[in-house]
């Protein structure tokens, strides 16, 4: 890498980068790549990734198609039509060359090993109603990721409150909080659960947990993954248990960061007895709940006066029929209200048809609502006589969240004009 003389003792120049549509590279697959690549996305950079191995959540990204991943290691050609790259390998030697080539084609690089040998590094970003923050030291001497964390954490809740905020005092406190970040948007966190994170020592997430504010954290929070792919590798809750109960027992504040909310279809109550159990501090934040979120964002009432009178929330992870399963799939198809299915894609076919048994009309409307709160949501509109074939013609794909019942007709009249009340 050519050097520059004296170049660490200048200011840094902030500039914003215009990548959408753009090739960005990231070689390295670990927590680092975690952290950046979903900002990456939200940029609408076409992101190309090289590692012969990613974390379960990047490798959820590559299943979506947001990521295209090279399995293996960097070659000198990757670089070839890039506009940015970030080195964020764990082998400093491939970092340096991934660097030295950047700077010999002119393409500006980060790496996440060595700031000051790098031409970019990251700054602490926050964004809040179509403003983006970003927070810097003015040179390499005065970069302290933790300072510009706070400074920027600051100045966004000045955005949202509409007044500057004195300094947060951080809570180190041993322990473990459990929280739930709501459907999908970023935004839609608490303040209590985004001040939680930023309190946390390690922060065990969910693949479904709002990703983008993960890259809000400090540069020393640590990030577990242990993200749940359908069909795909998991971490079994028990070792999630374990992992949080031994890090709080070790004196370290653990945020357990989720989807959703933790205590509906959350798994978070089996946490917190596991902590009662081991004498480990345990508190909630609460979130918005993705049975209700997902469908108003998508502008359907789960819930209309005149319309219907009962709502239930079923997980559909199950099949009807299925020994394990704990659904009165018959008691449910004569009930006249609405019906909310949860990790329900796979299964839907046969709980329409077990509904449509039970005396569920064929015309009921449905509407599927797909990466809900996220830019890429889309809603499937059907029936429940043509869910099956709507679920499989238009390549519905989980998280989705699936609802039944003449609240859909209400929301879409065009689409379901004989079920107007």
């Amino acid at each position: 890498m050519t050097s520059h003389p004296g170049s660490s003792d200048f200011p840094t120049y902030p500039a914003g980068l215009r990548l959408a549509g753009r090739r960005v590279l990231v070689v390295g697959g670990g927590n680092v790549a975690q952290r950046r690549v979903p900002t990456l996305i939200a940029a609408g950079a076409d992101v190309h990734l090289v590692s012969p191995r990613v974390t379960a959540a990047i490798e959820g990204l590559v299943g979506s198609g947001e990521v295209t991943w090279s399995e293996r290691g960097f070659a000198d050609e990757d670089l070839d039509q890039t506009w940015y790259v970030m080195a964020a390998t764990d082998d400093p030697e491939v970092n340096a060359r991934v660097s030295e080539l950047a700077e010999q084609q002119r393409i500006f690089c980060v790496r996440a090993d060595d700031a000051d040998a790098a031409t970019a590094f990251t700054p602490a970003v926050g964004s809040h109603d179509g403003v983006t923050v970003a927070v810097m030291g003015a040179s390499a001497a005065d970069r302290n990721p933790r300072h510009s964390a706070r400074v920027r954490d600051d100045i966004v809740a000045a955005l949202r409150e509409g007044s500057v905020g004195s300094r947060h005092h951080r809570d180190r406190t041993p322990g473990v909080v459990l929280v739930s970040g709501g459907p999908g948007d970023p935004e839609l966190i608490s303040v209590a659960g985004r001040k939680a994170l930023m309190e946390a020592d390690l922060v065990v997430a969910d693949r479904l947990a709002p990703r983008e504010l993960l890259a809000e954290l400090p540069s020393d929070t640590e990030i577990v993954d242990v993200a749940k792919l359908p069909r795909g590798r998991s971490t079994t809750q028990e070792q999630i248990n374990r992992l949080i109960v031994e890090a709080a027992l070790a004196g370290r504040r653990v945020a357990r960061f989720k989807g959703g909310d933790s205590f509906v279809f959350g798994r978070g109550y089996e946490e917190v007895l596991a902590c009662q159990e081991a004498g480990v501090p345990v508190s909630v934040i609460p979130g918005i709940s993705s049975p209700f979120a997902v469908p108003a964002a998508a502008g359907i009432p789960v819930t209309h006066r005149g319309v219907n009178h009962d709502l239930t929330v079923v997980s559909g992870h199950l099949p009807p029929g299925h020994p394990d399963s704990l659904v009165q799939w018959g008691a449910l198809a004569r009930l006249r209200g609405t019906l909310v299915l949860m990790m329900a894609v796979d299964n839907a076919p046969m709980i329409a048809e077990v509904l449509l048994r039970g005396g569920r009309e064929a015309g009921t409307p449905v509407a599927v609502v797909t990466e809900g709160t996220m830019p890429t949501e889309r809603t499937v509109l059907t029936t429940l006589g043509e869910l099956a074939r709507a679920i499989a013609d238009q390549g519905v794909r989980p998280p989705a969240v699936i609802v039944i019942g003449d609240v859909v007709a209400v929301a879409h009249p065009d689409s379901y004009p004989q079920r107007l009340p």
